[in-house]
């Protein structure tokens, strides 16, 4: 059973991904449950993964529309990230009436990576805990736009 539940969190794990660090990785958690992983193990083992690039996203409006995503869904805490947020939301055209595309898709949960491939980050389960991690990533990189 704990082979199921691996590859199950494994799948999980690689939708959030883009293909190729999605394919990478996808080989190294298999290997993982193979042997008798847990989802436990697999979900450690995505961290490494999610430090990379291809967690950041590639614009402004991006990271702030995600950030509101992450607010607004409790994924991060509201007294620490709306600052940031609010801070960048204020460098985009039209501040918080902005029609920034970047933003649109960020504040619905598209994280677009700086590979230009998309990470939809709505869901639950698994796929609620590495979405977590996600939204710290980026509060990390919004904290590097200020």
């Amino acid at each position: 059973m704990q082979t199921s539940l691996s590859r199950a969190a494994v799948v999980a794990i690689s939708l959030l991904l883009p293909f190729g660090a999605a394919q990478a990785q996808l080989g190294n958690l298999l290997n993982q449950g193979g042997t008798g992983g847990t989802a436990g193990n697999a979900l450690g083992s995505l961290g490494s993964s999610l430090s990379g690039a291809s967690v950041t996203s590639n614009s402004l409006g991006n990271v702030t529309g995600v950030l509101t995503y992450c607010i607004k869904n409790n994924y991060l805490n509201t007294d620490s990230a709306s600052g940031i947020k609010n801070s960048l939301l204020s460098k985009l055209p039209g501040g918080a009436n902005t029609t920034d595309t970047g933003y649109q898709q960020g504040s619905s949960g598209i994280l677009t990576a700086g590979n230009g491939s998309h990470i939809d980050l709505s869901g639950g389960g698994l796929k609620e805990a590495a979405t977590r991690e996600v939204c710290d990533k980026i509060l990390t990189q919004a904290k590097s736009m200020l």
